[in-house]
């Protein structure tokens, strides 16, 4: 993977453990995320994906759970044409409190993926599925009753 440090300063993407999908991606400033807040983040880095490749940007579940930190378009998709900085637009689920970000912090996940170019033929109709068009919901999970009650939903 072609990787350009804009700020050479920075660590490079890393992988936490041994067989991780992420690579560890890092703030390139530092400041306050308010309950609430989004802000695009710099990490520093362009990369240079290959042709049939793309890049994925995932939240990372510590910040998620400990802070209610997330990413406002997760994933976020790196196409192959891309070349500059990759950023993360982060958001504050949190009501009350404040989150802290030191340059240098890790705030995402980065993860390479194969991709396919789908031809896209039209047609009149399609062809039947098990499922058919069942949407949202259609495969079970929990549903509130009328009285407010939780049940859980066999799909």
């Amino acid at each position: 993977m072609l990787l350009h440090r804009l700020d050479p300063d920075l660590d490079p993407p890393t992988y936490a453990q041994p067989g991780d999908a992420g690579a560890d991606l890092r703030s390139a400033e530092e400041f306050v995320l308010a309950p609430g807040e989004r802000r695009v983040v710099g990490t520093g880095l362009a990369i240079a994906l290959p042709d049939g490749f793309a890049a994925f940007v995932h939240p990372r579940s510590g910040l998620a759970a400990r802070f209610g930190v997330g990413i406002v378009n997760a994933p976020g998709t790196i196409d192959a044409g891309y070349r500059g900085e990759i950023k993360v637009c982060l958001i504050n689920h949190d009501t009350s409190r404040s989150v802290r970000f030191s340059r240098g912090d890790r705030i995402a996940q980065l993860v390479i993926q194969q991709v396919a170019r789908a031809a896209f033929v039209p047609v009149t109709e399609l062809p039947n599925s098990t499922r058919g068009s069942g949407g949202y919901g259609s495969t079970g999970g929990l549903v509130i009753t009328a009285h407010g009650a939780q049940e859980q939903r066999e799909g």
